[in-house]
């Protein structure tokens, strides 16, 4: 079986693997913790897809590992909004249309949402030419933008500025009245501190949009700094948890855990051939899912520029991640690895829940021309600084 060779890397040890806010022991769980690993999206270079804006690279080996990485975070939270956290792929098994119509979303063709070609092409606005590598923040930024042309999961993406994540604009973004509501209600509930213990009860009137919430963070100068260890491995134990996108300078991997003070990544530096989706809208998917040994590699190795990334599907999934963090993460006094204010900072641009541009295409032919998306960009996002 695979399994057994996959898994014998990992060392006999007493120690949990967190993986995305599961945790695994080896000694008892070992074809458990492979399951888990294995049903995770993987996303690696393609090559012989369409040419990306017609004349451009038809593979993306070499430049798009970054991008690879943003996609395989991005699946995640797709599968915990329609499959739940605890759903495993298996091998030749039927798998529900929802993971095949997730998977769609991924294919290297200009029109489907979150494809190489979309985000190579939404990445000029970034100011990066196509080819270029991405850093974890701008493909937050990528992401965060795409979503707003994605109405099936309609997620609202919120991007941390400054190290500091705000949850009155998190509430802002993510409530809209629903039936029984009436909106004055709603916003009036999103300035009541969610840090106290006062319960309110707008889960009965409020609709809440599923929160891709990404923290872009820099760990230290040139090293990462032993003192945020603690709480970089902390994050991975949150149930809300997608792991982080980071790795060494220009060679990208999407992180999903830990052992010990190794971290267990995916690596998208393989490159695959580009598939397309079948008549019947089925992919083949067996390219899509990683099973081999998981990689780790030491913290202390990684470059201290990363990003990390949190689902919320519900209202108290924001909450609960909110008094984990107050815990887990605020508890260092002098270097905390990032702030969780209630309030918008007067100091700050006025926040403006991001909307999609009026344009009169849709995300994909927009993208062919990214001048005229671009034109409008104050009106909807802040970009940090």
């Amino acid at each position: 079986m695979e399994s057994v060779d996959y898994v014998e890397e990992l060392p006999e040890t007493d120690e949990p693997v967190w993986i995305l806010g599961r945790q695994h022991h080896l000694k008892t769980e070992k074809s458990k913790l492979l399951l888990d690993i294995s049903a995770r999206l993987w996303f690696t270079y393609r090559r012989k897809f369409s040419p990306i804006g017609g004349t451009g690279p038809s593979s993306d080996a070499g430049w798009g590992c970054m991008l690879r990485c943003g996609q395989m975070m991005l699946a995640q939270a797709l599968i915990c909004r329609h499959l739940g956290r605890d759903w495993h792929w298996e091998k030749h098994k039927r798998q529900p249309e929802e993971y095949h119509k997730i998977l769609r979303c991924f294919l290297d063709r200009k029109d489907c949402c979150y494809s190489i070609h979309q985000m190579a092409q939404m990445g000029v606005g970034e100011g990066k030419s196509i080819g270029e590598w991405f850093g974890p923040n701008t493909v937050a930024q990528v992401l965060k933008k795409l979503a707003l042309f994605d109405e099936w999961n309609s997620l609202a993406v919120y991007v941390s500025m400054d190290n500091t994540v705000v949850i009155e604009d998190i509430k802002k973004m993510c409530r809209f009245p629903s039936q029984n509501c009436s909106s004055t209600h709603c916003s009036s509930l999103s300035h009541r501190s969610v840090l106290s213990r006062n319960k309110s009860p707008m889960g009965i009137c409020c609709g809440w949009k599923p929160l891709l919430l990404i923290v872009p963070l820099r760990l230290g100068i040139n090293h990462i700094n032993p003192v945020y260890v603690d709480a970089f491995k902390e994050c991975f134990k949150m149930p809300q948890s997608l792991g982080a996108l980071g790795g060494k300078p220009n060679n990208a991997y999407y992180f999903i855990g830990f052992l010990g003070n190794e971290l267990i990544y995916l690596d998208p530096h393989t490159t695959q051939i580009f598939v397309d989706s079948e008549e019947n809208g089925a992919v083949d998917d067996h390219s899509f899912h990683c099973q081999q040994a998981p990689h780790r590699m030491k913290i202390m190795n990684l470059d201290p520029s990363v990003a990390l990334g949190f689902f919320c599907r519900e209202e108290k999934d924001f909450d609960n991640w909110c008094s984990l963090v107050q815990k887990e993460i605020l508890k260092q006094q002098s270097l905390r690895m990032f702030e969780l204010v209630q309030k918008h900072p007067p100091h700050w641009p006025p926040f403006i829940p991001p909307t999609k541009p009026e344009v009169t295409t849709t995300g994909a032919e927009l993208i062919e021309s990214t001048d005229k998306l671009f034109e409008s960009e104050e009106e909807f996002e802040i970009l940090s600084v």
